[in-house]
């Protein structure tokens, strides 16, 4: 089997391609840690779910087009740092500001010492935003679509009405969405991409056991063609089609387990871009979250790496 450098090659530029990452609410983030030598740095980094998974298809060799709504002081600071990560951007001006946080990890541990609410957008600047996306998504061909951590920043009709279109277009959409999102889509997703813990809070599963995790991903049959449920120590399942999937990845120290299941939804678009088959997707997906959670940085990871350890994931097809 070749390696997956090779499969993922993008097109040349002038024949298009790329990923379309829909970032409804990115943000600034600054981390302050502290070196061996007691001495303290601070890392500024653009944020929030989108921006992760698009660093990640980075990391796997891809291309992502990032975009989203930017306002306020933040903007000249998140897209400068967007676009130093190599992430084409498509900027929506908003008058509202970015939100943001401020984490301290000199202890070792993610501590929140500052939170600033991103900007809620008015009818016209939500109406720029979702064509921009529609047009970025359509030139893509393939596009993930994250969810929200505040509620009140898009109206839950424009996610619905993006699979819809997308899907009617030819779009193939990866969804990393939980919650009032995952309730307000209908359907148009190739690939829903959840942990076991929102299939709970959502009450689509009434428990964690591996059957009612795969009797919940069957009951999404409406909202996703294929649904990939992450959980946890236990590995992931997945459904593609009518077939049933268990992956377990290598056994790995875990340093910060945030970003790990952006991670995975970077590889899923991924492969979903490059037409890997189900099982090889999953095989992807479950190394790149493995080898996130070994790293201090949210979907951070190399090709290179992450296809070795992809070797060391075992994918066995099970029965509902």
């Amino acid at each position: 089997m070749p390696p997956f450098a090779s499969r993922f090659a993008p097109p040349p530029a002038e024949e298009g391609g790329g990923i379309c990452v829909v970032a409804p609410w990115p943000l600034f983030t600054v981390t302050i840690e502290r070196h061996t030598n007691g001495a303290d740095d601070t890392y500024f980094h653009a944020g929030g779910q989108a921006v992760w998974v698009a660093r990640m298809i980075g990391g796997l060799g891809g291309r992502a087009r990032l975009v989203g709504p930017f306002g306020g002081e933040a903007r000249t600071v998140l897209e400068a740092l967007v676009e130093a990560e190599g992430i084409s951007l498509r900027s929506v001006p908003v008058r509202g500001a970015n939100g943001g946080y401020v984490d301290d990890r000199r202890s070792g541990k993610r501590e929140r010492i500052a939170t600033i609410a991103p900007h809620c957008l008015d009818r016209h600047e939500t109406d720029d935003f979702y064509n921009a996306v529609l047009a970025e998504s359509l030139r893509c061909g393939t596009a993930v679509m994250t969810g929200l951590a505040d509620d009140d920043v898009l109206p839950l009709d424009f996610f619905s009405r993006l699979a819809t279109d997308l899907s009617a277009n030819g779009v193939k959409l990866v969804a990393d969405i939980a919650g009032r999102v995952l309730e307000a889509v209908g359907s148009g997703l190739t690939i829903l991409k959840v942990s076991h813990e929102e299939l709970q809070e959502a009450g689509i599963a009434k428990s964690g056991e591996r059957a009612e995790l795969l009797a919940a991903m069957d009951r999404l049959r409406s909202k996703a063609d294929n649904v990939v449920v992450s959980c946890a120590g236990e590995g992931s399942l997945a459904r593609f089609g009518d077939r049933h999937f268990h992956a377990k990845g290598p056994e790995v120290h875990a340093r910060d387990h945030t970003g790990a299941g952006d991670s995975m939804t970077a590889a899923l678009a991924m492969a979903v871009s490059a037409g890997l088959d189900g099982p090889t997707a999953l095989r992807l997906a479950t190394a790149a979250g493995a080898m996130n959670v070994t790293r201090a940085g949210r979907g951070t990871g190399r090709l290179e790496d992450i296809e070795v350890l992809a070797e060391h994931v075992t994918v066995t097809e099970i029965h509902a």
